[in-house]
């Protein structure tokens, strides 16, 4: 391997997008330990790559709309007020500057970082976390199967660029359609559930657990936890434990205040608060979101790529419309289209106890679950499989 090959840059934008592109590096890294890493979060300020201690090209910014400028324009106005056009500027310098000496730019996310890598001018590859053909069914807008995928043709232009080494898409359906259309994309899997491996050990608690996820962006998240309370407090007559997996970016006191009515007990868990509410148990924590996801018997979520693991893991996850700017009713939908039967979606919050007793009530629809996270987001294991393929293409030049 040439030492302009030893050199990587990467470029993600989004907090799950920064958490899976960090799994990778760090398998990359076992691989290749000489490899020098840089990462370019394009939103935020990449806290996943700070916690690895994988430097920054540049430091991020917060903008209002958390990246999610797609769901509603009016985000736009907001982010460009923010300073957004100054960020992109600045960010493409840097990527200009740091291609000078040659590496290879590894994209992780949407067209976006696939774009920046394009534009380097460097050897580059991408994983695609945003885009699934799944999409695809029942879709009515017109660019949606755009040549029987959901990637439209100027996405698929720079997947076949000669200087594109890999696409990684995020499971076998999409794989497929971008290979029958000529591109090279490799069925490794969703890195996503890597995230939340091993399993941890068996759940303490014994009635019925719910994993209750609310998203890891501010303020909306702070919204969509009052959503999620709301659901729950008419069933407080229940035996039910509620497993609250909190953004460490997030203020857990916010999400404390909200919970007058509800009687501070002593944690079962360390690092975690406990409340109580009749016969519901509420468990508050920052530090334990795989064993969350582990324990839940089912989830209620407002959140983007825990929601997919939480399917992934084969549980079934009842969801409902926030206020946006990311989880709206439409984005709701969508993700709906992406995780299948293991997703349902209300339009009143106050179905999410109900639904949840019927499905677990009901063996068949388990099942059905767990066969159809395991359809949607594939098996444990694909970040060392992108890394593995990611070090021979690397080796080979």
């Amino acid at each position: 391997m040439s030492a302009s090959r030893r050199r990587l840059l990467c470029v993600s934008n989004g907090h799950g997008e920064d958490a899976i592109a960090t799994a990778i590096l760090q398998l990359l890294q076992q691989g290749c330990p000489e490899m020098e890493m840089t990462a370019l979060p394009l939103v935020g300020e990449g806290l996943a790559y700070q916690r690895c201690g994988i430097p920054l090209l540049q430091t991020g910014k917060t903008l209002p709309s958390g990246g999610f400028i797609y769901m509603d324009w009016r985000q736009l106005w907001q982010d460009l007020r923010a300073g957004l056009v100054s960020l992109l500027g600045h960010q493409f310098n840097a990527l200009q500057q740091w291609s000078k000496d040659g590496g290879h730019v590894l994209a992780v996310g949407d067209v976006v970082p696939l774009l920046f890598a394009y534009l380097s001018g460097c050897p580059y590859s991408f994983v695609g976390t945003a885009k699934s053909d799944y999409y695809l069914d029942g879709a009515a807008w017109w660019g949606a199967g755009w040549a029987g995928s959901d990637y439209l043709p100027w996405e698929q232009w720079l997947m076949r660029s000669r200087r594109c080494w890999g696409v990684f898409p995020r499971d076998s359906r999409t794989a497929q359609g971008l290979q029958r259309l000529g591109i090279a994309a490799n069925d490794c899997g969703n890195p996503m559930l890597d995230l939340v491996m091993p399993p941890p050990a068996p759940s303490p608690f014994h009635p019925k657990t719910i994993v209750l996820l609310p998203g890891s962006r501010a303020p909306e998240a702070y919204r969509n936890w009052q959503l999620i309370l709301n659901s729950l407090i008419p069933y407080a007559d229940e035996a039910i434990v509620l497993l609250a997996a909190i953004s460490p970016g997030l203020e857990i006191g916010v999400f404390e205040e909200s919970l007058g009515q509800w009687q501070r007990v002593p944690s079962p868990l360390a690092a975690a608060q406990a409340r109580q509410y009749g016969h519901l148990q509420l468990i508050l924590s920052q530090q334990h979101f795989r064993e969350f996801l582990h324990w839940a018997d089912g989830g209620i979520a407002l959140a983007g790529t825990a929601t997919e693991q939480a399917v992934g893991l084969g549980k079934p996850v009842i969801t409902f419309a926030g206020q946006g700017p990311q989880f709206t009713r439409a984005f709701a939908r969508r993700q709906q289209q992406l995780l299948g039967s293991s997703l349902y979606y209300l339009e009143d919050p106050r179905d999410a106890m109900p639904t949840l007793y019927r499905i677990w009530q009901d063996a068949a629809q388990r099942q059905q679950a767990y066969n159809n996270g395991v359809e949607r987001m594939g098996r444990a294991g694909a970040g060392a499989r992108i890394a593995h393929a990611l070090l021979q293409r690397l080796s080979a030049v």
